[in-house]
């Protein structure tokens, strides 16, 4: 499965709607940190079926990121069922992310 990139548009659609675990990341191109876990969320999109991966760039969807309260990125938001279950602030390994997800 491949990555999912989220804009107010198909928000609802994509993360609301989902019929699995949904982990969003609040991301900005010029974020180092971002860079950092991309290929790590890469690799958990394309590892775990039951696990939609998705991105949020928090400088073309300022809206998304006001909704979820976002001061600092990376934000990891591990969501189900519409509803959100956990998030985590900061780059992260891909262990540590894993370990966000029930």
């Amino acid at each position: 499965m491949s990555i999912h990139y989220i804009n107010k548009n198909n928000f609802e659609a994509e993360v609301l709607n989902a019929d699995k675990v949904v982990l969003l990341d609040f991301f900005a191109q010029w974020c180092g940190p971002c860079k950092m876990i991309a290929p790590a969320l890469e690799e958990i999109a394309a590892e775990n079926e039951h696990i939609k991966v998705c991105k949020i760039d928090v400088d073309s969807d300022p809206d998304l990121a006001r909704q979820f309260k976002v001061n600092s990125i990376p934000l990891l938001v591990v969501m189900k069922d519409g509803k959100i279950i956990t998030q985590s602030l900061g780059a992260k390994p891909k262990d540590a992310i894993l370990k966000l997800i029930p």
